[in-house]
């Protein structure tokens, strides 16, 4: 701010939080990320995800899910959904509290980063758009914006 102006913050009300949340996976071969807005992380948002990723992204063929053990990756409803899907994945568990073995978990920082680190914006749909002109431009192969990371083993 320059001396003598004072910046005005939109705050909202008091006990008026406004939410949404990513669910994202990321594929190794195409540093592609496939992404569903939700109002609210739980099972039944995560089972649309899944469906959204084995119906609409990877119709067909093997998926490999590397999955942590945030409780609603765990429970009877998600277990049932994906025991549906068996035939076409393979599902790896990290162990407990080890977020660097995820490679989406370095993705979701550097979305953080370039979509709403030090930005002021007016509403939740403004972050949510901010978040989805980033997510959109690490599926844009001529992205400068994109993350990748190294295939080397």
């Amino acid at each position: 701010m320059k001396a003598g102006q004072q910046k005005v913050v939109p705050a909202l009300q008091p006990g008026s939080k406004q939410h949404r949340h990513i669910l994202g996976a990321y594929c190794w071969n195409t540093d592609e990320i496939c992404w569903r807005v939700a109002a609210w992380k739980n099972s039944q948002a995560f089972i649309e995800f899944l469906e959204y990723l084995l119906v609409d992204c990877y119709p067909t063929g093997r998926i490999v899910l590397v999955m942590d053990n945030v409780s609603y990756h765990k429970s009877a409803a998600v277990l049932a959904a994906l025991s549906l899907f068996e035939h076409r994945l393979l599902i790896i568990w990290l162990p407990p509290y080890c977020p660097e073995l995820n490679l989406i978990e370095r993705y979701w920082r550097h979305l953080k980063d370039l979509a709403c680190a030090n930005k002021l914006q007016n509403s939740i749909e403004e972050v949510v758009a901010s978040a989805d002109y980033m997510l959109a431009q690490q599926n844009n192969p001529s992205s400068s914006l994109r993350l990748l990371f190294s295939k080397d083993l």
